[in-house]
């Protein structure tokens, strides 16, 4: 799978380009114990640094990152960011926008009648025939200030233009600064394909597969990761 990321060429020098999700890792999961102790147990227990599905979800697909650092005082924001003119006709040059709360009134994300932020965006996507980008909030990234709106875009088809992400504020006493770099978007790839959908009782088998396994997940660490997780393929950036 190919994701071809293209930008305004005044502008290529002084952009930060989209990242494999599993290099933006965030410090706090990096300085997590693997282990911490539970006085419910009784012991250390594993930490959610050793459940391969948490980590895994937060390192797949590619990872959008904020142009410049914004500057945030208790719901105003502003940036000095210094940029060529775009050579493309229509072509943002802030990092930001907005929508009206009145396009979103009834939404249960709606907040107090605020508008919502809209991450410009600077690369356009293309993806191969079939696929469509899935586009939602950098994942288990609660410490961020605002909430992407997730959705989904035909990149196949819409890849001449840009895809703009929209979020909701969550802090309007935030007084700081959101620096240039910041994940705002995780993308991934997904098939366009129909769903079929089967529902069957276990059998027999699948009765004692069921068994063994919660067993051997009860019984030892690691399992999942050493016989069930699946070897990730070689990702790359170009």
């Amino acid at each position: 799978m190919r994701m071809i990321f293209r930008c305004d060429p005044a502008l290529s020098d002084h952009l930060p380009r989209p990242v494999l999700a599993r290099s933006a890792l965030p410090n706090w999961l990096r300085a997590m114990p693997a282990k911490a102790r539970s006085e419910i147990h009784g012991r250390d227990i594993r930490t959610v640094k050793q459940c391969p599905p948490f980590v895994d979800a937060m390192a797949y697909g590619v990872m959008i990152l904020l142009p410049c650092d914004v500057t945030v005082d208790r719901g105003a924001f502003s940036w000095d960011w210094r940029i060529p003119e775009p050579a493309t006709s229509g072509h943002p040059r802030a990092p930001l926008s907005f929508h009206v709360a009145a396009q979103f009134a009834d939404a249960p994300f709606a907040r107090d009648g605020r508008a919502a932020l809209k991450f410009n965006s600077f690369w356009t996507i293309e993806l191969e025939p079939g696929w469509s980008l899935f586009v939602t909030h950098p994942i288990n990234r609660d410490e961020l200030p605002f909430r992407l709106i997730s959705g989904l875009v035909d990149a196949d088809r819409f890849h001449d233009g840009g895809i703009n992400f929209p979020a909701i504020w969550l802090e309007p006493d935030f007084t700081g600064v959101l620096p240039k770099g910041t994940p705002v978007a995780q993308c991934f790839a997904v098939p366009r394909a129909a769903l079929s959908l089967e529902f069957e009782s276990f059998d027999e088998a699948h009765r004692s597969a069921y068994s063994k396994t919660v067993t051997e997940v009860l019984a030892a660490p690691n399992v999942y990761r050493k016989h069930f997780r699946a070897r990730r393929g070689r990702l790359t950036a170009e």
